[in-house]
């Protein structure tokens, strides 16, 4: 089945096929989940839905549909779910599912996965409206290139809105469904007593999403002590309003209502004279009910303010599967920007360099485009293969977007993807498959790197790097875990012709620290930065004139009393994964530094502090470039 839908941000007229395949698009709540294939822009098939309930996963359902749908490969999908979504992890607010982005991503093989707030998508949605596929409620006019605000009762309360920003819309994710519940009369006081009962914190969701009707129903029921059946639920309360019986109408009447103060709150809020728009299935269900309560003077019902509510038009938006029209336009928007927007520096490098390209080099230009998990992945004969080019035609590509080679490349792309690429720890639970957890386990690595590379302050590097190679002498402290990252690096640096020595004990700590003077340097490695014998080592050691370089989290003690801290911050839960990731950091640091000892030994004096002070005075991506420099041109210097 075709629905014809049209977005004025992706007209159909003139348009051809997704030249990367079709699209998957998915709408998910806590009840059914809803999928379609996009074709073309604004050209959705294979509409299906599923009950929540009948599948363990949302990898199940996924693979589901795509079975159902008979589709073959699908490069790019987006998912629009009713929960907040902040970073790699999504656990449900109103059902079971719990999932990592990127752990589904990879295992339904797809190039880009985007998962959005619900309502953020709907939200995409609004502009493209035709009057056929709303129903204003009231009165009141839209103002043109104004905000405009959304909410939607269903298993939950859905809120969001749209701001103008120049040619386009900026969508808002917001959980303002959980905003605390007032009522304004003596029935809804009486709603609010009965919600108390069940819950410490009653929200506007408790009470104006579906299940709010039967609790108003139930909370009626026990004001007038009328027994209500254990059976009864939203959709019984609702028919049997249309069937007329009283306090059914009542609690429905009395939903409304609330329904109508929490539109007029938000409203107000977000300064929406673009209008707002209700969302959901459970409006439509209510039907005429709905039309003829109180809705709308409830919603203008603000003392001072209703004049300007009076002017705010209310829609019911009746388009069938709206959510697909936004989280489409989402993902067309990520899509762009990947190939020509200037959200990505690299990939706008790319465009910019496109037909400057040979032919060959273009074939890899594309594929690094419109398929960048491919190039991130494979080997380089595999992305050879894919593009039909030569393996020197690959790194030739690569060097000519000012990269040393194909493995530089590719951590430049994939800091360059959004939306996709963990960001934040994926928990490593009991039962995961070897796959599960040992992927886990590189995406957090890796992921915490790419997070050091960001925020590292490079100018500490280069005064660490001039302390140890005008060193008289070097030690290294470690404690418990610390003390392997203490030995790695006293293995490295003893062969600079340097007296070095590294210790792991507290009392051989305390005896040598108190030999030392002018002209020594103490690197002390922890995680934790706070062991108080530590500290009162390099205490003894600092007012006799040696220097500390302390490898460590922000903001703890030892950082804050080194001469030079180079702060290694990420996330972990120790109780999993205990320290392995500090102590991949902490090795990093140790290279970083080992690197640039070398390189400041090998080259002539003059080029070094040239690179020193463009570390000290440059932005991030200049001092990176820098770093990367000292790890590349030093590689001879350092190696085993």
């Amino acid at each position: 089945m075709s629905t014809g839908l049209q977005n004025k941000a992706h007209p159909v007229s003139g348009a051809r096929q997704h030249a990367d395949g079709p699209r998957l698009l998915a709408d998910i709540g806590g009840t059914n989940a809803r999928f379609a294939l996009e074709t073309e822009p604004g050209e959705v098939t294979q509409i299906r839905v599923y009950p929540c309930t009948d599948f363990p996963t949302i990898e199940d359902v996924l693979k589901k549909y795509l079975k159902d749908a008979k589709v073959g490969r699908v490069n790019h999908a987006a998912i629009a779910i009713a929960n907040p979504v902040d970073g790699d992890h999504v656990s449900m607010t109103n059902f079971k599912w719990a999932f990592s982005i990127e752990a589904t991503r990879r295992a339904l093989g797809f190039d880009t996965l985007l998962v959005v707030n619900d309502f953020t998508a709907l939200a995409m949605a609004l502009p493209g409206l035709t009057d056929a596929q709303r129903i204003q409620v009231g009165g009141g006019a839209r103002r043109q290139n104004s905000v405009i605000g959304l909410l939607g009762p269903g298993t939950g309360l859905g809120v969001s809105g749209l701001i103008p920003a120049d040619d386009r819309w900026i969508a808002l994710g917001s959980e303002g469904g959980h905003a605390t519940f007032a009522p304004m009369d003596e029935r809804e006081d009486i709603v609010l007593h009965y919600a108390r009962k069940k819950w410490p914190h009653v929200s506007f969701e408790r009470v104006a999403a579906g299940p709010g009707i039967e609790l108003i129903y139930r909370a009626l029921a026990a004001r007038d002590k009328k027994r209500v059946a254990p059976t009864v639920d939203p959709a019984y309360v609702v028919d049997r309003a249309h069937a007329g019986d009283a306090l059914a109408l009542e609690a429905v009447e009395c939903f409304c209502g609330i329904l109508g103060t929490f539109a007029g709150n938000l409203a107000v809020t977000l300064g929406a004279l673009g209008g707002m728009y209700i969302g959901g299935g459970v409006v439509l269900k209510l039907g005429d009910l709905f039309l003829r309560s109180s809705f709308r003077q409830r919603f203008e019902a603000k003392g001072r303010f209703q004049p300007y509510l009076a002017n705010v038009p209310t829609y019911v938006i009746t388009a069938e599967y709206p959510a697909f029209l936004g989280v489409s336009a989402i993902l067309a928007e990520q899509l762009s920007n990947r190939a020509g927007g200037g959200s990505s520096a690299v990939f706008e490098r790319i465009r910019q360099m496109r037909d400057a390209l040979t032919p060959a080099e273009r074939r890899v230009a594309d594929l690094a485009l419109n398929h960048p998990r491919s190039i991130i992945s494979d080997p380089i004969v595999d992305i050879a293969r894919k593009a039909d080019v030569s393996q020197p035609t690959v790194i030739r590509f690569c060097r000519s977007l000012g990269c040393q080679g194909l493995s530089d490349f590719k951590l430049k792309l994939a800091t360059g993807l959004t939306g996709t690429i963990p960001v934040s720890h994926s928990q490593v639970h009991l039962g995961d498959t070897a796959t599960d957890f040992g992927a886990k386990v590189l995406d957090n690595t890796v992921s915490a790197i790419l997070q050091l590379r960001e925020h590292l302050n490079f100018e500490h590097v280069a005064r660490a790097i001039e302390l140890l190679n005008g060193a008289r002498r070097i030690e290294f402290y470690g404690l418990g875990n610390s003390n392997i990252v203490a030995q790695d690096a006293h293995y490295k640096f003893f062969r600079f012709g340097i007296p070095t020595i590294a210790y792991g004990d507290l009392y051989m700590q305390a005896a040598s620290a108190a030999l030392l003077g002018k002209g020594d340097v103490i690197v002390a490695v922890s995680k934790s930065g706070r062991a108080p014998e530590l500290l009162r080592v390099l205490d003894v050691a600092m007012q006799a004139g040696a220097q500390v370089i302390a490898i460590t989290s922000s903001n703890t003690p030892l950082a804050k009393r080194a001469t030079v801290a180079l702060e290694t911050d990420h996330i972990e839960i120790r109780e999993s994964q205990l320290s392995m990731i500090s102590r991949i950091l902490h090795l990093v640091m140790i290279d970083i530094l080992a690197v640039g000892v070398a390189i400041r030994r090998a080259e002539p004096a003059g080029e070094m502090k040239q690179a020193v002070a463009k570390a000290r005075s440059a932005s991030t991506d200049d001092a990176t470039a820098v770093l990367d420099w000292l790890s590349h041109g030093a590689a001879s210097s350092a190696a085993d």
